[in-house]
C-alpha cells in the first residue's frame, strides 16, 4: 500500500471512530506493516490537510480524534441546546486540587480546602471518569492516592497534564482554573469555575505531567 492510500484508510478510520484512537489501534489497520514513525508522519499530514476547516485532527491523552473547532461551538450548540451538567463548588475545588497537586489523598485535599471532602463528591468525580485511585500512601490507614484520568484530559481536549493552564509566578490559581473553561470540555459553568478557583491556595506546585495513568498515546 502506498502512503496516499494508507492516509485515506487512516483518515476514514479516524472519522468513523467513536473514541480517540491510539497508535496501537492504527497499526492494526495495516496489519502491523506500518511503524509508529510512519503513522505519525501520516497524522502530521492529515493535521495539515484539515487546517482552516471546521473540523480538526488533535492528539489527546487516549489517542487521536477528529473534533469540531472550539470557535464553532456556539453555532453547533444551537442544534443541541442542552446545558452541560453543573458541578458544585466543592466538586470543582476538589477536581482542581487533584489536577494540580496529584497524586493526593482525601486528607491532602481537606488540608488545602480547610473542610471535609465528602464521599459523594469523590464518587461523583470517579463516576464521571475524571479521577481515580492509582495507589495508596504508605502511612497509617494507607489512604488512597487520587489522580486525574485520561478521560479528564480527553474531555479538556488535552494530550497531557503539562498542557494544563500554568499557574504564573503570582500563584494565581483562580486564573489558572478559570482558563480551563476555554478548553472544549464539559467544564462550561464559568461562574462555578471562578468561584471554585477563588479558594485554591496560591503557589501550588505543578503536578507530574506524565503520571502512569496519563501517559500520551
Amino acid at each position: 500500500m502506498n502512503t496516499t492510500d494508507a492516509k485515506r484508510v487512516l483518515e476514514a478510520a479516524l472519522l468513523c471512530a467513536q473514541e480517540p484512537m491510539p497508535l496501537r489501534d492504527m497499526r492494526l489497520l495495516f496489519d502491523e506493516q506500518l511503524g509508529p514513525d510512519t503513522l505519525r508522519g501520516l497524522l502530521d499530514e492529515l493535521v495539515r490537510d484539515w487546517q482552516g476547516r471546521g473540523v480538526e485532527l488533535v492528539a489527546l491523552a487516549s489517542g487521536w480524534r477528529f473534533q469540531t473547532r472550539p470557535e464553532l461551538r456556539e453555532y453547533l450548540d444551537r442544534l443541541n441546546p442542552e446545558k452541560p451538567p453543573k458541578y458544585s463548588r466543592a466538586a470543582l475545588e476538589t477536581l482542581a486540587i487533584v489536577a494540580y497537586r496529584q497524586p493526593v489523598t482525601r486528607g491532602d485535599i481537606e488540608d488545602i480546602r480547610g473542610v471535609t471532602v465528602s464521599s459523594p463528591i469523590v464518587k461523583q468525580l470517579e463516576d464521571r471518569g475524571w479521577i481515580e485511585a492509582i495507589g495508596y500512601r504508605e502511612t497509617a490507614g494507607r489512604p488512597a492516592l487520587y489522580a486525574t484520568t485520561r478521560q479528564f484530559l480527553d474531555d479538556l481536549g488535552l494530550a497531557s497534564l503539562d498542557q494544563l493552564p500554568a499557574i504564573d509566578s503570582t500563584g494565581d490559581g483562580a486564573a489558572a482554573l478559570t482558563a480551563l473553561q476555554d478548553q472544549p470540555s464539559l467544564l462550561a459553568d464559568s461562574e462555578a469555575l471562578e468561584a471554585a478557583a477563588s479558594d485554591i491556595p496560591p503557589s501550588l506546585p505543578p503536578a507530574d505531567p506524565h503520571p502512569p495513568n496519563t501517559a500520551p498515546a
